[in-house]
C-alpha cells in the first residue's frame, strides 16, 4: 500500500504543509495541517492511492530547509525529489515553470511559446491553477501580458511577497 508523509512549517507567507510520497515531495500546501487536512487525504487517496498520511518530519527535513534557505534569500533553486501526478499537458507547463529562473516573470503566452502551444493560455492557467506545489515549482513566476500580478492559490498579497523577494519590483 503505497504511503504518504507530511510536516508543517512556519514561513514568512504563514504556514505551510508539505506531503511526500516514498517517490518524492508531492504537494505543498498553505495554511496548517488541522485546516487542509481534508483536502490533502481526498487528493492523496485519489492522486497517490494512499490511505493514511503520516506526521513525518525525517523524510521533508531537506524540504523544510530548502524552503528555510529560499525564504532567507539564500536559495535560488530547489533541488528535491519530486513526484508529480499530472496530465502530460500540466507536466509540460510545471517543468516550463521550473525553467523559469529567480527573480524574472514570465507572461502565459510566454509559457505557451516555450512548451508549444502558443494558443493554449487559458488551459495554461488551468495548470498554473492545479500546480501541486507552490513556491516549489514557481508558477508565482507568471503574470498577466501586461505586467499585472493575475491568480495565485496562495493569494496576490503572497504572490507578490514572493516575487518582491526574488527582487522583482512590478
Amino acid at each position: 500500500m503505497p504511503q504518504a508523509f507530511y510536516d508543517e512549517m512556519e514561513s514568512p507567507v504563514g504556514p505551510l504543509v508539505l506531503c511526500a510520497s516514498e517517490q518524492g515531495l508531492c504537494r505543498l500546501e498553505f495554511g496548517r495541517y488541522s485546516e487542509v487536512e481534508s483536502t490533502l487525504q481526498k487528493w492523496c487517496r485519489e492522486k497517490l492511492s494512499a490511505e493514511t498520511i503520516f506526521p513525518d518530519k525525517l523524510v521533508l527535513r531537506e524540504t523544510v530547509k530548502q524552503l528555510e534557505e529560499y525564504f532567507a534569500g539564500k536559495r535560488l533553486a530547489f533541488r528535491l525529489p519530486l513526484d508529480l501526478r499530472g496530465t502530460a499537458f500540466q507536466l509540460r507547463v510545471w517543468n516550463a515553470l521550473r525553467q523559469i529562473p529567480y527573480g524574472e516573470t514570465r507572461s502565459y503566452l510566454q509559457i505557451g511559446q516555450a512548451i508549444g502551444s502558443p494558443k493554449a493560455v487559458r488551459a495554461i492557467g488551468g495548470a498554473n491553477h492545479n500546480n501541486p506545489l507552490s513556491i516549489i515549482i514557481p508558477c508565482h513566476r507568471v503574470i498577466g501580458a501586461n505586467g499585472e500580478l493575475v491568480g495565485y492559490g496562495g493569494g496576490l498579497p503572497i504572490k507578490r511577497f514572493l516575487l518582491e523577494l526574488e527582487g522583482w519590483n512590478g
